[in-house]
Order: structure tokens, then sequence, then C-alpha cells
């Protein structure tokens, strides 16, 4: 049997070192689900490039490979200073200003990207910079000068980024670049467009407008990393289509200690929602320079795969680090350790109850019968991936076939976990025809053998989006000829 064992699903960042010949393919081979474009760096052109390289290699090695859209966002930094960098000193004075036109920096000022950051700091205030190695304690706000004293010891760069300890900052998520970069992301094609700094429901809705308006299908990830996200995490989930546990900036903002918790709450929260939710920042860091990851890295990443993580994400480590292929084979390894901890028994007296949709009662009940019958596989003829989104909700021992005529669908199916995407047109075939067509498909790709049971969905209406109300429980007969054991 070929059927893929991994469930949790790999995202890699492309950069500098995966545009080598022959990497992206490599990446792909060794088990990237979707690749990651970061749009806070390199031009348009370059992004659009490198999403056509994407396509070409997944084509050359037969898989379907998502691509996300990662915007900028309202990141706040310092700006440059005149000998490139400085070394500051505990109980220094050292002064923010905001003005367009600031001097290059000195050991004692630098200006600010954010012109409107003496409204929102205070006496009393502490401010992190390049992720929280620098620190500053607000002294006083004099007009566009913002009074700091540095609190510890450390060297400081052209262009760090700037976070207020707590939260607080009043910009919003989209810039006027992230909206017109949401257009370059529906010009490519994206499969995924994330939204960084999010605050709240607004945001997401805001960007959905602007990608369907310029013609984009993308799923929308909100990238949980500000405070505020976290006072709005309910409606920012029901806002998105999958959910990004952005653990740096969020860190910075929090507190190290905070972390943990709020990246299970996360994925807790986001997993009761149905939404599909992705782990990220530092999943691997020392592989940037390392062939191998440290102890620590292993059990984060497990851990995040046994809190039910649908995929985790590579950063640095693939862009930019000099062993990118090997940190996506440690990330297999890794995930396929901590699958085999799961405990597959779904407790349904927690599953949500008055389903409104059939799609979703259906999968349920998919679901049920999976474990209380045992079967191979369950197969979800999809338009959309809806249902295989369902699908993929419950910890089953069954990998999910989600069967899609839409390459976009099948795309966006490769970020859930446990689902397997493959194409199937079941256009002009009755269902039954269908049915049979699909699971002979099965067979002869060595994703079934004789003598298995399967269960399977689809609708009476296979060519509209939400359609699914019939499942079927089958059983592989001689040459793939599907045998019927019950259908409901």
């Amino acid at each position: 049997m070929s059927i893929p064992l991994r469930r949790t699903k790999i995202l890699a960042t492309l950069g500098p070192a995966t545009d080598a010949p022959g990497v992206l393919d490599a990446l792909l081979t060794a088990g990237v689900d979707v690749v990651r474009l970061n749009f806070s760096h390199g031009d348009p052109a370059s992004q659009i490039a490198r999403a056509q390289a994407v396509r070409e290699a997944a084509r050359r090695v037969g898989r379907e490979v998502g691509i996300l859209c990662d915007l900028p966002g309202p990141k706040i930094r310092i700006e440059r200073f005149a000998d490139g960098k400085v070394q500051l000193r505990t109980g220094d004075r050292f002064d923010l200003v905001a003005r367009a036109d600031a001097a290059p920096g000195t050991t004692s000022e630098i200006g600010v990207s954010y012109l409107g950051l003496p409204g929102d700091v205070a006496a009393g205030d502490v401010l992190l910079l390049d992720d929280g190695m620098m620190q500053l304690q607000v002294e006083a706000v004099e007009g566009e000068r913002i009074v700091t004293r540095v609190l510890n010891d450390g060297e400081l760069s052209d262009r760090k980024g700037l976070n207020k300890q707590g939260g607080g900052l009043s910009l919003g998520a989209l810039t006027e670049r992230d909206r017109e970069l949401i257009k370059v992301a529906a010009e490519l094609d994206a499969d995924f467009i994330a939204v960084s700094f999010c605050r709240t429901a607004a945001d997401m809705d805001e960007a959905r407008a602007i990608a369907r308006a310029a013609g984009s299908d993308a799923a929308l990830v909100s990238k949980i990393e500000r405070s505020e996200a976290i006072e709005n995490l309910g409606e920012i989930i029901d806002a998105s289509d999958v959910v990004m546990v952005a653990r740096g900036d969020l860190g910075v903002e929090i507190g190290d200690a905070e972390l943990p918790g709020l990246q299970k709450k996360i994925i807790r929260e986001s997993l009761a929602r149905n939404r599909v939710v992705i782990t990220a920042t530092q999943m691997l860091q020392s592989m940037v320079e390392s062939p191998i990851p440290t102890r620590a890295e292993v059990l984060d990443v497990a851990n995040a795969v046994i809190d039910g993580t649908d995929a985790v994400m590579l950063s640095a480590e693939s862009a930019a680090g000099r062993y990118p292929v090997k940190a996506v084979e440690a990330l297999v390894r890794i995930c396929l350790g901590a699958e085999r901890q799961f405990d597959h028994d779904t407790d349904f007296e927690d599953a949500p109850r008055n389903l409104q949709r059939a799609d979703q009662a259906i999968a349920m009940a998919a679901m049920f019968l999976s474990e209380h019958v045992g079967v191979r596989a369950i197969v979800a003829m999809t338009e959309s991936g809806g249902t295989a989104r369902f699908l993929s909700r419950f910890r089953s021992p069954a990998p999910v076939f989600g069967l899609s005529r839409h390459p976009g669908a099948r795309r966006q199916m490769a970020l859930m976990r446990a689902v397997v995407p493959m194409d199937f047109d079941s256009r002009g075939l009755a269902t039954r025809d269908a049915v049979r067509s699909a699971i002979q498909q099965l067979f002869d790709s060595n994703r079934l053998e004789e003598g298995e049971r399967l269960i399977f969905t689809s609708g009476d209406h296979m060519e509209h989006r939400g359609a699914t109300n019939t499942l079927r429980l089958l059983q592989v007969g001689e040459g793939g000829k599907a045998e019927g054991l019950g259908e409901l």
C-alpha cells in the first residue's frame, strides 16, 4: 500500500536557499504540501516567478501543492543608523523620533516607521526591539519624540521590528501596500492569503472583500500575533478559513511564559470551529545552520502535532538556511513519530450538536461509522473541499481522500490534516457510476486493495458546492470493483 501515513501537513517558506536549481523539486519530493511566499521580501515580479516555478515543480513531481501569500502587514520598524548599527548600554537615554525626515540613527536616537507611535505610548510602557532582544522603557512623550531608557545592554542594527509589551498599538492590519499585494496574490492564483497582525474580524472581512473583488478564491489566513487578536480570538477564527499561530511577534507582545498555553488554546478553538490551523515560527530554528534539530525543537514540533495542528511551518530554515531539504525531512520524521502517539478514539460527546448543514452531518456520521465499523479509508467526492475539511476535524486512523475536479480545491485540501487531495471529474456520470469509477481509480493507483472496506461520501448533485448528502459503506471487490455494503 502507498497510502501516505503522515497526516500533519508541512509548509515551507521560499527564499534564496530554495532558488538554486533542483532545490524546489527536492523540497516537494521530501514532503512539502504548501509553500509560503513572504511578501515582506522581494518585489511582485519575483514572487510571481516563484509561484510559476512552484506550479511547474508540482507537475513534475506529481503532487498537489498549495501556495500561501503572506502579506507584510503594518510591521513597525526603526529606521536606519548612520553606521549600520550601534551598541546600547543599560541606563542610556535613547529616543525614538516619529518623523518622516528623521536623521540617520545614532547611539542616542533613531527614527521609526510608524508616525502615530507617540499617540499609542505613555510613560512606563516597555517597547521591545528586535524580537525582544532590546528593551526600552518610555519615560516621556514630547511631541514627535519618545524619550526612553535602555533596559539591557545590546547591539541594535537597521530596520529592526518594534513591539509594545502587552499590545495596544492602534494601527490597522491592512496597509495600502497590503491592499495592492492582495491583487498580486490574485494574479498569481494564490490558494491562501495570510493577513498579518489582524486585530478583529473586520480586518479579515476587508481582506476577503478585496481578494474576491480581484477574482481570487483564496482561503483567508488570520495570523494571530497581537494581544488584541487574543482578546477577539473567537470572532477572528469565525471570519477566517485558516488560523496561524504566529509565535514570533505574539511571544514578544504577551511574553514567553504565556505563549505555550495560548498556542494550545488557539489550536483548540480553531478545531472546535472547524477551521484549519497552522503552527509557525522557529519550529526548527537551529537548522538554519545545523543539519539536525535540537531535542527541544523536536519536542516543540511534536507537541504541536499532538495538540492537533493541521500543519507546521518552516520560515528561515527553508528560505535562507543551509539545509532546507534536511529541515523538511526532519519535520516529516517528527510528525510521523508524534502521530503514533495519537489517541484515535473520538469523543463524540464533545462533537457539535444541532448541525444545520447536511455535509457536516454526513462527515460526523462517516467518522462515527469509521470508528465503530473499521475502514481502510474515507473517500469524499467534493466540489469545494468543505466535506474533506469537516472530516479532517476528527482524529481517525483512516486517511481521507478528497476527490475534486477543481485544482484550487485540491490545493486547499493539501493543507488539511489527514486529507489526500486527488483529481477526479464526476461530470456526466450518474452518482453510482461516479462512485464505481472513483473506487477503480483509487485501486489502480494502489491506494486501496481488494477486500478493504471504505466509506464514500457524495451528493445527489455532484457539481454543486455543499451538496454532500449521501454516505455509503463499500468494499473493494475483485479488480477494484466497488461492492455495496450499505447506504445512508
